[in-house]
């Protein structure tokens, strides 16, 4: 049985792997889209590839900026103005970055006796494992609506971001394997 330091620190690096794919994942596949598309909507009530960028930036900046010390859902954040037109790709990257960059910064600074402790979410304080799986899991959720958006705006042109159809047989014989992270 692994040490509790042990099983605590590779319980952080696999979600610095998982969140680094998740990212990875909605990058390559907002890279295949043009501004036309990276903006545009299913509908009235539907998001865009840059609402749901600029969202989860949002959200990576708001949970994990100071969550030592202060509640995750900040007073500056307002989430609200996440879904609401935005103006340029730049602008959107920005937001996007900023919220990795902090995500990364608190992934980095974490050691193994953190995990036993709390962080503030909404005034509701969680154990720190149980706030990493649950923003995970809602980064996933909208990382994979970013691509579900990006492959139907790229049509015939949409550039696969895992194994091809019909190559599955000799991904496994070459020894491709799930390492990269989250597929589609």
């Amino acid at each position: 049985m692994a040490e509790p330091a042990a099983a605590s620190t590779a319980f952080i690096a696999a979600m610095a792997d998982e969140y680094h794919a998740l990212r990875s994942l909605a990058e390559r596949a907002a890279a295949q889209v043009a501004d036309e598309q990276f903006f545009a909507t299913l509908d009235s009530e539907a998001n865009s590839v840059a609402t749901l960028m600029k969202h989860i930036g949002g959200n990576l900046h708001s949970r994990w900026r100071d969550f030592r010390t202060s509640d995750g859902e900040k007073a500056d954040r307002h989430r609200d103005s996440e879904f609401e037109p935005v103006e340029s790709r730049e602008g959107i990257l920005e937001i996007w970055m900023r919220g990795w960059t902090t995500l990364d910064d608190a992934l980095v600074g974490l050691t193994a006796a953190d995990i036993s402790g709390h962080v503030v979410i909404r005034g509701e304080q969680i154990p720190l494992p149980r706030a990493l799986t649950r923003n995970l899991s809602h980064v996933a959720g909208h990382v994979h609506q970013l691509v579900l958006l990006a492959k139907h705006w790229a049509g015939p042109s949409w550039k696969t971001l895992s194994i091809p159809r019909g190559m599955s047989e000799q991904a496994r014989l070459r020894g491709v394997s799930g390492a990269a992270g989250p597929r589609a």
